[in-house]
């Protein structure tokens, strides 16, 4: 018999999945109303199943969430929420196949999927979550925009010029300068000034006449 533990501060929810879990005799139904009663439990329980809200619940962030099922590897989490930050989905799927996530406004096949998954040790995502991984994904791949000074900065670099040079040019410090080398290489995921010449062609930053070789 496994232990599903319900980690859930509203009363009707709780209520909600306890019914929905005891129609099945193999499950053993437990309450735990904070960080601390969770752990106790999960240390009786090491295979556990978690049902958990977390914004309603006693984590101050995701990383103790993480540490906890670090720390009880054979447990299982079915994370169930109104709402979860792109940030904190993605984190949590790609840090541990211990966590089936699905949102209280979705549908409640999805809720019995999760619950099945667990049975067969197994993770299931629901769309919501699928697509919420997919686009926090696209959005990181997207480069930052430059700013006014960093494109003029792009197109003195393209142009050969030095730092030492910019930094006249713009009555400005060599460290300021530095800092917006820094932060458009950071921008732009590249390494070399090179790499931010080819990127000034490409966006037509310069002409072909105007850059450095």
């Amino acid at each position: 018999m496994r232990r599903y533990i319900i980690a859930d501060n509203q009363e009707l929810t709780r209520f909600a999945l306890e019914s929905l879990l005891q129609n099945d005799e193999d499950k053993k139904v437990t309450k735990a109303f904070d960080k601390a009663g969770l752990v106790a439990q999960l240390k009786e329980d090491k295979n556990a199943v978690v049902l958990l809200d977390f914004r309603l619940y006693d984590f101050t962030d995701e990383e103790q969430l993480l540490i906890i099922a670090e720390r009880f590897p054979e447990s299982q989490w079915v994370l169930i929420s109104d709402d979860l930050t792109p940030q904190f989905v993605r984190r949590v799927a790609y840090t541990s196949h211990q966590f089936s996530i699905v949102y209280k406004d979705g549908p409640m096949s999805e809720i019995r999927e999760a619950l099945q998954a667990t049975q067969r040790n197994s993770r299931y995502l629901s769309q919501r979550a699928l697509d919420t991984i997919i686009s926090q994904q696209q959005e990181e791949e997207k480069p930052d925009l430059l700013t006014n000074t960093e494109i003029e900065i792009v197109k003195a670099i393209a142009q050969g010029k030095t730092t030492k040079e910019i930094a006249a040019e713009r009555f400005s410090s060599i460290h300021t300068v530095t800092t917006h080398r820094k932060n458009i290489f950071r921008k732009l995921k590249v390494n070399t000034a090179h790499e931010v010449i080819k990127y000034a062609l490409r966006a037509g930053l310069v002409d072909s006449s105007e850059f450095y070789i």
